[in-house]
């Protein structure tokens, strides 16, 4: 494998306290040297002049949609998305067609990723059979066949009981268990945020309480059990607080926030059009505030895409009858340089932490960081190149985004996995 020397970029590496121009050596598939004026003598050398080095970017919650749904993702498309916006890991959501309730499904998305993705793909186990919500899925087997996590995600599970034996079945696996908090009989029937705006279009609204009180739920059932506890997509002020209460009490509580949480409101939504709706539902300014200023606090650990590729045919129906969910790999970087690093809201190495050893640390992976001797697993952006996203060559098989003609302020340079370039802007 060739012998790779990142020159006279911006060194970011949060897990190191790095924050300073060096060159980056990366050799055999790990990084071999961070240090100044690194002799290129029989090396590649890439110039990183003005540019940010990073560790490659983590995303752990994607949907790859295969097995089952392919005419709308597959993993080797999701991960060539992936790859285009900077990430170099990414860890798809179980529910797939058979649901990853099971090693074989599990085996089966681990060799798929092992032949066709150009990332690393973890994936996430479900929680119950089928993610209905009744009896615990083969945790133990699916750990063993590469697992990193256990989540039913879009299905919560709503009986307290059944969470309660699945956070103790993970703790003695060493697995968080990541919840999408959502009170269906809350939200049932719901379309969108319930407040002024979905009064103003006539849809369904769903409350932000429908996600509390699953939150509260969890939080009690966590401190209950001692399991490593993690809250999807937050997205209520409510919500936020809990999390940073839960923490102040020392409870292994982390939560996520995705891109589209903290740049758009109810407000924001073009009326009827379906690429705003998602779950949880783009909220209130006083949410969009609040999980501002969760990422500010500490409080919230990660940035998380919750890339939900949907075939046009889906999407474009009425409102009420389209489904949740937004793809968003190749524009979360520069949605998080244009709300939270321009404005100077949040330092660099904060938002770069959240991409790499915040999510990193969540699941144990050996990842998210330029120490020597880890794998060379690298992102390399740019904090200024201006560049407008057209969702019609997005590597994703699907359209829908809200961020489409928007021209952004940075972004992904080049993306290296193991050591090789797998993306590059140029």
């Amino acid at each position: 494998m060739a012998r790779i020397v990142i020159k006279n970029g911006r060194v970011v590496d949060p897990a190191n306290g790095i924050d300073a121009v060096r060159d980056v050596v990366l050799e055999d598939g790990v990084i071999a040297a961070v240090a100044q004026d690194i002799d290129t003598t029989g090396a590649e050398e890439f110039d990183a002049t003005g540019l940010v080095v990073a560790p490659g970017f983590i995303d752990m919650h994607v949907h790859l949609r295969e097995p089952g749904f392919e005419y709308a993702e597959t993993i080797e498309s999701g991960a060539r998305a992936a790859a285009a916006g900077g990430f170099t890991s990414v860890c798809p959501m179980p529910n797939t067609s058979p649901v990853n309730d099971n090693a074989t499904v599990t085996r089966y998305i681990v060799e798929t990723a092992w032949r066709v993705a150009p990332v690393n793909v973890f994936p996430i186990g479900a929680i119950t059979k089928n993610s209905a919500g009744e009896e615990l899925a083969a945790i133990g087997s699916m750990k063993q066949a590469g697992i990193v996590a256990i989540s039913d995600d879009g299905r919560p599970v709503m009986n307290a009981r059944v969470m309660r034996r699945a956070m103790e079945f993970a703790k003695a696996f060493g697995l968080p268990v990541i919840d999408h908090c959502e009170d269906l009989n809350l939200s049932a029937g719901g379309d969108m945020h319930e407040g002024r705006e979905s009064v103003r279009l006539g849809l369904r609204g769903i409350p932000g309480a429908s996600e509390d009180v699953m939150v509260a739920r969890d939080i009690l059932l966590a401190e209950i059990t001692g399991a490593r506890y993690h809250v999807a997509h937050i997205s209520s002020h409510h919500a936020v607080e809990m999390v940073a209460f839960a923490k102040a009490r020392g409870l292994a509580v982390t939560c996520e926030a995705t891109p589209h949480h903290f740049s758009l409101a109810d407000a924001d939504m073009q009326p009827y059009d379906s690429n705003y709706k998602m779950k949880p539902p783009l909220r209130a300014c006083c949410d969009v505030d609040a999980v501002l200023n969760g990422i500010v606090s500490g409080a919230i650990d990660a940035i998380a895409t919750d890339h939900a590729p949907h075939a046009g045919s889906d999407k474009m129906q009425e409102f009420e009858k389209c489904p949740f969910g937004i793809i968003g790999l190749e524009t979360a970087l520069a949605l998080a340089l244009e709300k939270l690093v321009h404005p100077g809201k949040v330092p660099l190495a904060r938002v770069v932490e959240m991409f790499t050893a915040g999510p990193a640390r969540i699941l144990k992976l050996d990842r998210g960081t330029l120490s020597p001797g880890s794998t060379a697993d690298v992102t390399v952006f740019d904090l200024n190149r201006e560049w407008t996203y057209d969702v019609n060559r997005s590597f994703s098989k699907s359209r829908n985004s809200p961020f489409h003609g928007r021209t952004f302020r940075g972004g992904p340079v080049a993306t290296i996995v193991n050591g090789a370039v797998v993306w590059s802007a140029q």
